[in-house]
């Protein structure tokens, strides 16, 4: 998902903010394209039916396999804003999540601990590992309250700066699934810049929000994780600013979508 405006930018490096605006028109789009894609993980359940092609040789059988393949249920508003910040990486940021935190739930809508994205960042030939935690909130109030508390978007950002530990699950986390995978080349590539550094990796804050756009959503966070920060990390926040009204009706957006074959 590519913004449509971009309303404010602040911070120098290592620690920058940009607030960024979607119109109605392009936020349909992507609802119903690459945002989709990401929320219903259409990548995961190709390699399913890849891994079970001719397993099902009956008419009931098929039907069964088609429905664990086709097992689409609406999801919840939060998860949609993860992927549109994911889309928005992927397409403006260079970076790419290979492993949905999604595929280790294990009932349907749970949310796990650890950051919401983790993958990598290139930039040039470098690939970098690359972290996200994502909040998506149509409070009106800068900034909302998703941005504060235990699990508050700032504690978080301030987690993954400090904290070597959590930066080091995080690796492992990805490393357990790259041991076959198709991407096992960046994965080793990244390793090679974390051993030499484990400050050099990527973090980006993201908060969805469908209220008129303001530089306090992000500005106070800026200027505190921009304190201390290791020159080798780089830390941007992001602001994306959707139609108002929009954040409720995400889920049953992209529902719709899928269901009318990519039309909202």
């Amino acid at each position: 998902m590519r913004p449509t405006w971009t309303h404010y930018a602040i911070g120098t490096r290592p620690v920058t903010g940009t607030g960024l605006g979607v119109s109605g028109e392009r936020l349909d789009e992507a609802l119903s394209g690459p945002v989709a894609a990401i929320a219903f993980d259409d990548a995961g359940t190709e390699e399913i039916a890849s891994l079970l092609d001719g397993v099902a040789d009956t008419e009931f059988t098929r039907e069964n396999l088609d429905s664990l393949l086709n097992a689409a249920h609406s999801p919840e508003n939060w998860r949609v804003g993860e992927a549109l910040a994911e889309s928005f990486l992927t397409q403006c940021r260079d970076c790419h999540f290979p492993w949905p935190d999604s595929r280790d739930e294990r009932k349907r809508g749970s949310s796990l601990p650890g950051a919401d994205l983790v993958g990598f960042h290139r930039d040039g030939e470098v690939d970098r590992f690359a972290f996200g935690e994502v909040k998506t909130s149509a409070e009106n109030a800068y900034p909302p309250r998703a941005a504060y508390g235990r699990h508050g978007l700032k504690l978080q950002m301030e987690d993954l700066r400090d904290r070597r530990e959590i930066r080091e699950s995080l690796v492992r986390y990805l490393a357990l699934r790259a041991v076959q995978a198709s991407w096992r080349a960046r994965f080793r590539s990244a390793a090679t810049v974390y051993f030499r550094n484990p400050c050099e990796v990527r973090i980006f804050g993201l908060l969805v929000r469908d209220v008129p756009p303001r530089e306090d959503d992000i500005r106070a966070r800026v200027d505190r994780l921009g304190l201390n920060c290791p020159a080798a990390m780089c830390i941007e926040l992001i602001a994306i600013y959707l139609p108002s009204g929009r954040i409720a009706s995400l889920g049953a957006q992209v529902m719709a979508s899928r269901q009318n074959g990519g039309a909202l």
